[in-house]
């Protein structure tokens, strides 16, 4: 989600669907850069591991404690309380480039160009 210059990053309910029950969540350091594409945190499952990408370039400026201490939030509401980190974008004229979720797990689509790329997600 966008919302001016700050991006919110997570899962889909899909994606947390596919993975099964949360075990442990990583998620970046508060200030760290990350590259659009970049993988800056981890979610584990009783299935699999998978990275999460930024969908974004820009900076850490916070983290969502909650999910690490209990994974089961994402699984409840991955796209509201279970959200993973906020990032200030580098560039705010990139905030009129508006990101959607697709139904797939780690695909974010580009709808100013109708294109889509493997940029975030998990």
């Amino acid at each position: 989600m966008l919302d001016g210059d700050i991006a919110t990053v997570g899962i889909t309910d899909h994606a947390q669907e596919q993975l099964g029950d949360l075990v442990h969540i990583e998620l970046p350091e508060l200030e760290r850069s990350v590259a659009e594409g970049e993988s800056c945190a981890v979610v584990e499952s009783v299935k699999a591991a998978s990275d999460i990408y930024a969908p974004i370039a820009g900076k850490v400026v916070e983290v969502n404690e909650t999910i690490a201490e209990d994974p089961s939030i994402v699984n409840s509401d991955a796209e509201g309380e279970g959200w993973f980190f906020r990032l200030e974008l580098d560039d705010p004229a990139t905030s009129n480039s508006f990101w959607i979720k697709t139904a797939t797990t780690s695909t974010w689509r580009h709808c100013k160009h109708g294109r889509s790329g493997r940029t975030g997600g998990a």
